[in-house]
C-alpha cells in the first residue's frame, strides 16, 4: 500500500529553557552546543536525512536566533572566504529559501498546543514531530527509522525506548498490543506520566512522532491534562482505535538534553566518538576521575 509521504516536520522550540539559566537568558536553549553543533542542528539534520523538505519551527518570544542560525551569514562567510577558510562546515546551516517556516506559540499551554499552532502549515499532510531536547543518535537516525516503518504500515507512529520500571512516571508510556517485529509494536493505549504501579509497560515515548493530520482536529478541543497543560499524549490516545497506531523501538542512543546531567552526558559521549578529539577527551576524563 502506498502512503502519503512524510515531507513536513514540526519542531516545538518555544520553551523558556529555565533549567539552563542564566545561560538561556539571551540564548535559546536549542542553540546551546553539543561539542560544536547546536542542539537544534542535530534535530534538523536528522529530519533532512529522512527526506523532510519543510521545517516548521513553533517559536516564542526571543527565539529569532534559531531561524537566523539557518540563514546565510554574509559577513561571516565573506570574511572566511577572503581568508581562505573552508566554508563546508556551514553547509548544514544554510536552508533552501522557503524550506523553513515559523509560527508563534504566544501562550505556553503545553506540547499539544504547540503542535496545534502549526495546523495551517501542516494542512492535510501527515507530518513528523521532533523534540530537540531529545538528542537521538543512530545510524540511520530515529526519524528515518520511523519513516521506513511508516512506509510499510502507515498511520501514526511514535518512537519508544525501554527504561527501568521505576522511571516510568516521568514519561508518556505505551500500552503495547501485537508485536509486529523486533522494532515494531502495536499501540493500544497511551498514559502520560503514570504511577509506577499503574504503568502498562516500561516503553516510554521518546520525542519523535509521525502523525496523521487528524490529530489537529483532536487538539482543537483537547482539554488540559497532566501539569495543567494540553498534552499531545492525550490527543493521540483519543485517536487509537480510529487509525493505525504503532511504536517503533529506536535503535540507537538517546540523551535527555532537557536536563543538565543529560546535556553533559551527550557532550561527553559525542566528543569521545570524534576522531579529532576523542582520544584527548578520554585522557582528560581519566585524569579528572583520578583526582
Amino acid at each position: 500500500m502506498t502512503h502519503k509521504p512524510i515531507k513536513k516536520a514540526v519542531f516545538p522550540v518555544a520553551g523558556l529553557g529555565t533549567r539552563f539559566l542564566p545561560a538561556t537568558k539571551a540564548i535559546p536553549k536549542e542553540l546551546l552546543p553539543i561539542v560544536d553543533r547546536p542542539l537544534i542542528q542535530y534535530a534538523v539534520d536528522e529530519a533532512r536525512e529522512a527526506g523532510i523538505e519543510q521545517i516548521i519551527f513553533v517559536t516564542g518570544r526571543g527565539k529569532t536566533a534559531i531561524v537566523e542560525h539557518f540563514d546565510i551569514a554574509f559577513e561571516l562567510e565573506t570574511t572566511m572566504e577572503e581568508r581562505g577558510k573552508d566554508l563546508s562546515v556551514l553547509d548544514p546551516t544554510r536552508a533552501t529559501p522557503g524550506d523553513i517556516i515559523t509560527v508563534r506559540q504566544q501562550v505556553p499551554l503545553g506540547l499539544g498546543h504547540a503542535i496545534w499552532c502549526a495546523r495551517a502549515i501542516v494542512g492535510d499532510d501527515p507530518f513528523a514531530i521532533l523534540l530537540p531536547d531529545e538528542l537521538m543518535i543512530g545510524k540511520p537516525g530515529c526519524i528515518k527509522q520511523m519513516v521506513e516503518a511508516y512506509n510499510d504500515v502507515g498511520g501514526n507512529l511514535i518512537s519508544v525506548l525501554e527504561v527501568p520500571q521505576e522511571e516510568v512516571s516521568s514519561y508518556g508510556v505505551i500500552a503495547p498490543g501485537e508485536v509486529k517485529s523486533d522494532t515494531l509494536t502495536e499501540v493500544t493505549g497511551l498514559v502520560e506520566k503514570p504511577a509506577v504501579a499503574d504503568a502498562p509497560s516500561n516503553k516510554i515515548i521518546s520525542g519523535r512522532y509521525i502523525l496523521q493530520p487528524e490529530v489537529m482536529r483532536v487538539l482543537e478541543d483537547q482539554g488540559k491534562g497532566a501539569g495543567g497543560e494540553i498534552q499531545l499524549t492525550d490527543a493521540m490516545a483519543r485517536m487509537i482505535g480510529d487509525q493505525p497506531f504503532h511504536a517503533v523501538t529506536f535503535e540507537g542512543s538517546r540523551y535527555d538534553c532537557g536536563s543538565k546531567v543529560g546535556f553533559v552526558e551527550a557532550t561527553l559521549a559525542l566528543a569521545l566518538e570524534r576522531e579529532d578529539m576523542g582520544a584527548d577527551v578520554r585522557d582528560i576524563a581519566e585524569r579528572l576521575l583520578a583526582r
